[in-house]
């Protein structure tokens, strides 16, 4: 069986992980395939091989399938090239599955996505699909899947409906702010502060990233997202040659699980237990809290060391 949903495939310098990924879209056999791909640096030794080689695992096609590329022959980096990428995507098609050359799905992974889009393809509340969970094997719901306020996007969906409202300068991030205008995104002080920096930074062209700008789309349009109960898309990219993701990560490799008899929930609204979660868990909420508390210690361990030295001056 063929899947309708076209596929958007975003690759750039990694065959190994690019073909693992390829052989999971080749199983599932999508009808159109619409693969994006940046260009090498200039000052990187036999980058221009590796993308080439990566390049060469979209040949390996042998089934019905449409392909159409969108090859840069510069390097446009992250933030231009995904973005520009995508945007690319929905000016040909109304909807698609999404794939970075390092998020590796679950066999299920496709037609829970699909699934999805046709569910919810007029329902302006929500905005996406994701593939990952981060939950750490916390179930949120007897239900397939719940719904939340953060856009994940290692392995995701969405719709042209939804992608027209995201802008990669993100303009209206200086108005918002002044305003205070995603107060009511926020559980507490940590995690408006949080984002309220990252989205600084971005603003400032400080950060070379692209999804930040697509998670302040959903927060400054209020949408949901929809996150599957299991995990159905493991990130198998962190290492040396990663644009973001390096290091020891609890994040790296999930194993995942399909899920092949969805049950939908009868209700559409956040799950705030999820929510706060992932930003205590994944967005260092935990660690923000644990320095809060210990700077007022630290002062106290300070103040009788300072009341020492000034009876000696």
């Amino acid at each position: 069986m063929s899947l309708s949903t076209p596929v958007a495939f975003i690759i750039f310098n990694r065959p190994d992980t690019t073909a693992r990924v390829f052989e999971a879209i080749r199983q599932a056999k999508p009808l159109k395939l619409l693969v994006v791909a940046d260009g090498p640096r200039t000052d990187r030794f036999d980058e221009a091989e590796k993308c080439a080689a990566t390049r060469a695992v979209i040949d390996r096609v042998d089934w019905k399938c449409e392909v159409i590329t969108n090859y840069s022959d510069i390097n446009l980096g992250c933030k231009r090239r995904v973005s520009s990428g995508i945007d690319w995507v929905f000016s040909q098609v109304e909807e698609a599955i999404i794939l970075e050359d390092d998020c590796l799905p679950a066999p299920s992974f496709f037609l829970f996505c699909q699934t999805m889009l046709e569910r919810y393809r007029y329902d302006d509340r929500i905005s996406m699909i994701g593939g990952s969970n981060y939950q750490q094997k916390n179930s949120r719901t007897s239900d397939s899947y719940f719904f939340t306020k953060y856009a994940h996007i290692w392995g995701w969906a969405t719709w042209r409906r939804a992608w027209k409202h995201y802008d990669v300068e993100m303009k209206t991030w200086p108005e918002c702010k002044q305003r205070d205008l995603l107060q009511a995104a926020f559980h507490d002080r940590y995690e408006q502060k949080a984002w309220v920096d990252a989205f600084d930074k971005v603003h400032a062209g400080k950060i070379d990233t692209w999804d930040y700008q697509w998670l302040y789309t959903c927060f400054s349009q209020s949408k949901l997202s929809i996150e599957p109960d299991l995990n159905l898309v493991s990130n198998i990219g962190f290492g040396t040659e990663a644009t973001h993701t390096f290091g020891d990560s609890p994040w790296a490799n999930i194993p995942t699980q399909d899920i092949w008899e969805i049950e939908h929930p009868p209700i559409v609204t956040r799950n705030v237990e999820a929510d706060f979660y992932t930003f205590n868990h994944h967005y260092g909420g935990n660690n923000m809290r644990q320095q809060d508390r210990l700077i007022p210690r630290i002062k106290n361990l300070i103040r009788p060391l300072k009341q020492l030295i000034q009876t000696f001056y």
